[in-house]
Formats: C-alpha cells, sequence, structure tokens
C-alpha cells in the first residue's frame, strides 16, 4: 500500500526514519513544519503523530502538554484524514503492578505526582485518538527505541554511539536495570504495518521481553570492550508489554541483543 502520508514532528528520532522509509516505498510525504496551521485545511491522508517530548518532559511540563494534545485535539476536530496512528509510550505501564501486561489492561496514574505529566498527557492524547476520530485512530505504544545514529536519543542508544568512539565504557547506569528496547527500523516496521494493515485500537510497539543492561554488557566484554557501571541498583522491573497484536499485523521484532551483537561485528571487521 502506498499513498498520502502526513507525518507530524518529522524532524524527531521517530519521525526522520519513517519519512525516509515511506519515500523509498512510494508514498506521497507531506512533513510540515512546526506551527504550520495550514495542514488543517487540506487533505491529510494517513497522519503519523510523531510529535512530543521524551527526555526533557520533566523540564517543560507545559510544552509536553501542547505537543502530545492541543495540536493533536485541533488535529481530530479539523479531521481531513483517512487514518490516525498516535505515538504513544510503554512507560504508561511503569506504575502498574503486573509482570505482563497487554493493550486491554486498564491503566492507573496518581495525578498529584507531578513526574505522571507525561504519563497523563500521552493518555490524554490515546483517548482522543481512539474515541474522537470516529474509528479512524490507532495508537502505537512504544517501548525503549534505540539507533546508532548520530544524536540518536536514549540510554542504549548513547551507549552504543560511545561505542563507536571508545572501547572503554563508562556508563551511568547499573547492570541489573532491565527494559525492553526495540530498535528504530523494526518500529517504522510496526508504523507501516499498522497503516497497511489498519489496526483498531491500540498497539504495544516493543519486543516483548525485558533484557538487562548486564546481559548487553556481556555482548560487549565478548567483543573486547570494557565496560564499567557507575551504579548496583536493583529497581522493580516494569511490567512485560504483550506483543501478540503487533506480531497479528506480521511485524516480528528482533531481539536487542542480535541487533547489538550484529553491531559490534560490523565496529570490529
Amino acid at each position: 500500500m502506498t499513498g498520502l502520508a502526513t507525518i507530524l514532528g518529522a524532524t524527531g528520532f521517530v519521525g526522520r526514519r519513517l519519512q525516509a522509509r515511506l519515500a523509498i516505498e512510494g508514498w506521497d510525504v507531506f512533513a510540515p513544519a512546526k506551527g504550520d496551521k495550514s495542514l488543517f485545511g487540506r487533505d491529510m491522508g494517513v497522519v503519523f503523530y510523531c510529535a512530543g517530548l521524551t527526555a526533557d518532559f520533566d523540564r517543560r511540563p507545559f510544552d509536553t502538554v501542547e505537543a502530545h494534545v492541543t495540536l493533536l485535539s485541533e488535529l481530530a476536530q479539523a479531521g481531513r484524514f483517512e487514518q490516525l496512528i498516535y505515538l504513544s509510550s510503554t512507560r504508561l505501564y511503569d506504575s502498574q503492578a503486573a509482570e505482563v501486561l497487554d493493550e486491554t489492561a486498564p491503566l492507573i496514574f496518581d495525578p498529584a505526582d507531578p513526574r505522571r505529566t507525561y504519563d497523563l498527557s500521552k493518555a490524554l492524547g490515546e483517548n482522543i485518538t481512539l474515541t474522537r476520530t470516529e474509528g479512524r485512530g490507532a495508537v502505537a505504544r512504544l517501548s525503549n527505541v534505540f539507533d546508532w545514529e548520530p544524536e540518536a536519543p536514549g540510554f542504549l542508544s548513547e551507549w552504543l554511539i560511545q561505542a563507536a568512539r571508545t572501547r572503554d565504557l563508562q556508563l551511568d547506569s547499573s547492570p541489573h536495570i532491565a527494559r525492553d528496547y526495540i530498535h528504530l527500523d523494526d518500529v517504522v516496521d510496526s508504523l507501516i504495518a499498522m497503516a497497511e494493515k489498519p489496526a483498531a485500537g491500540t498497539v504495544n510497539v516493543a519486543s516483548g521481553e525485558l533484557t538487562a543492561n548486564g546481559e548487553i554488557a556481556n555482548l560487549f566484554l565478548e567483543a573486547g570492550w570494557h565496560v564499567v557501571f557507575s551504579r548496583d541498583v536493583s529497581p522493580v522491573p516494569p511490567p512485560r508489554a504483550d506483543i501478540a497484536r503487533l506480531r497479528a499485523l506480521g511485524v516480528a521484532p528482533r531481539s536487542v541483543k542480535d541487533v547489538v551483537r550484529r553491531y559490534l561485528e560490523g565496529l570490529t571487521a
């Protein structure tokens, strides 16, 4: 399937890779600049809502709400799209007391916690997408996305970028912290699959497995790197995201250890 696609947040980490891939596959891609209100007066085709804040959400709470909700609300009211795919986060599961969660699990938040601005704004964005778009909205809950392109965000991305410069790695984390990591290209595959096989409701875009930092560090040690962690804490791991719905779309995310192993082989070749 190809057609018209509109990417909001096309200059961001996910949006850039998605735009490049859609262009290669023959889509007509419209990537409006931030603040360009002209998009509300035109047909937008399939909208990929990639706009948002991540690492600096706590420092910029009002910008976070605007990015996750305000523009989305205007978009839903304009209604000139065939499908809307809203990028959310499996971070919404972090405060849930469960080992495994699928997309139907109720979400619980403490509105008095200032660090929940991110979660609550994403949850409201999900609500607008799912209930105010006349059945044309779907939500992609992304886990921890990584890559090694310059300035790729996130702990693992920064780790991999650093590994290309030095064999002596000093990491500000603990080997016991576990996360669900998914490579950027697998995320793009997932978003395109959601557009090509319209997925109603919410889809966990994740690997479906938790991997500890220490497990990843072992790959580096075996390949000749030296890895030191600055902390030695063992926090309760977050719930694991069930990915049955993602697999039903024909997407099989790669294991983070397989991706990292191949990356290191490329550095040592």
